[in-house]
């Protein structure tokens, strides 16, 4: 048996981090067995389906890396073949019509309510004979005796008596297919082996089991993911932060960052927490996912991240940063070297996007120091430093590191004082007080001409100052 999995999300918003973990799931265990991965859009809701959303779901899997097999396949263009199979059931009994009413179903749950039931409907159209011409929605006939038994690959063995589920809805009244019917037919056609999906589905197993059995189709099997909980026990949402794929990327996330921290959501390999794609689809297990919710931690992510951010070829690093100083306004090519500027902050930033802004300083002169740092290093005692620094960087044949260094050494021994009361002044004078590698180093990237009209302007505060 060839293994074939699928992602199916709903075209209704952007690629949500719990969506992202699904697919990540999904294309492992088809990947772990040398299976296919299936994408397919599932759009029946016409009034909240959007193209905009259909693009953020492709755009967000493509950024992840996450590759499928086959698709994107869009319900929307399978109406026919839906419709095909519902007429078959009406044919078999296996569906009826029913014309009940808002109202009667209004009445029905809240007395249900009130007697402390389960509402469900109560099957009153199940023997009547309903005029097609009418307006009426199509029922599934479900088993009112015995039960669904199935054995989850997560959460093991369950079981459902027949008699808690209703005749669920197949078609609406507009004339088109729910949800329940369009997945039934769609892993069938689609010859899905594992339906890997969240544990907000896992009501709805049942259901579709009965509905393929009705169908003589083959039975897939099961895997429900816990779902994902913010740091407060909630679930994950708006208000935790970021929860839209591509709002990480546009934070400065990586993607393979992202991925690694997925896969642990729920899954994990001894105390194992960085895993190379190869490793994840090598390691990978469902008997070994968490039965129990897990709680997303963005200060995890961000160590992840940093982890990547040091360790990934640094080339690659300023490729993706070059749009985050885009988004400052910057442009990389007038400055100095991009790769050289990754080498020498990246341990220093979380993000792609505090990487720009800690970066900044190389490229363009910055409007004020940072208060913090001017109040401990531009005091009137720096004068004399700056002064003696400017002057004689000035005078330098070479704009090379060893010089620069040279020069501030030799202020210091000329002026008799801790390696501090020099450095720190002129440190804070050419960076503006924004994290920085070796002095000499830095003050070779940024230029002469930068960075002696950026002691100027240090000078001129400490004097205004005074």
């Amino acid at each position: 048996m060839t293994v074939r999995t699928r992602f199916a999300p709903s075209p209704t918003g952007y690629l949500h981090v719990g969506g992202a973990r699904t697919a990540l799931f999904s294309w492992l265990y088809a990947r772990k067995h040398g299976g296919r991965f299936v994408l397919r859009i599932e759009d029946t809701d016409l009034e909240r389906s959007t193209q905009e959303s259909v693009n953020a779901i492709l755009e967000g899997m493509t950024w992840l890396g996450l590759e499928y097999d086959e698709g994107p396949f869009y319900q929307t263009h399978r109406f026919d073949r839906y419709n095909e199979v519902i007429e078959q059931l009406l044919e078999k009994g296996l569906a009826y019509r029913c014309d009940c009413s808002k109202e009667r179903l209004d009445a029905l749950r809240e007395e249900q309510m009130k007697r402390k039931l389960k509402p469900r409907y109560d099957g009153h159209c199940r023997q009547r004979e309903i005029d097609p011409s009418r307006p009426h929605v199509i029922r599934f006939r479900n088993p009112v005796s015995g039960a669904v038994v199935f054995d989850d690959l997560v959460r093991g063995r369950i079981r459902v008596a027949n008699e808690e589920l209703d005749d669920l809805i197949i078609r609406r009244s507009d004339g088109s297919p729910t949800y329940n019917l369009t997945v039934v037919v769609d892993d069938a056609d689609m010859n899905i082996t594992h339906v890997i999906r969240g544990d907000d589905h896992i009501n709805n197993t049942p259901r579709q089991i009965n509905l393929l059995q009705a169908l003589n189709l083959p039975v897939p099997q099961y895997a429900h993911l816990p779902m994902i909980l913010g740091d407060d026990g909630a679930r994950l949402s708006k208000r935790h932060g970021a929860v839209s794929v591509m709002q990480y990327r546009e934070e400065g996330f990586l993607p393979e960052a992202l991925l690694n921290y997925l896969v642990r959501l729920g899954w994990s390999h001894g105390d194992q927490e960085i895993f190379s794609l190869d490793e994840m689809v090598q390691l990978f297990e469902l008997d070994e996912v968490n039965k129990a919710p897990s709680a997303f931690n963005t200060d995890k992510l961000l160590w992840i991240n940093q982890h990547y951010l040091k360790s990934d070829d640094p080339g690659r690093i300023a490729h993706l940063l070059s749009p985050h100083l885009g988004k400052l306004d910057i442009d990389p090519a007038q400055g100095p070297d991009l790769v050289a500027v990754v080498e020498a902050q990246r341990e220093r930033a979380s993000t792609l996007a505090e990487l720009a802004q800690i970066s900044a300083f190389y490229y363009r002169d910055f409007e004020n120091f940072d208060q913090k740092a001017a109040k401990k290093a531009l005091k009137t005692g720096a004068l004399e430093p700056l002064a003696l620094v400017r002057a004689r960087l000035a005078e330098l044949p070479d704009w090379i590191r060893e010089d620069i260094h040279a020069v501030i050494a030799g202020a210091v021994e000329t002026l008799g004082v801790g390696f501090g009361k020099v450095a720190m002044p002129v440190r804070v004078a050419v960076t503006g007080g924004a994290p920085s590698p070796d002095l000499d180093l830095t003050m070779e990237m940024i230029g002469r001409e930068a960075c002696l009209r950026r002691i100027d302007k240090a000078i001129d505060y400490i004097q205004k100052l005074s």
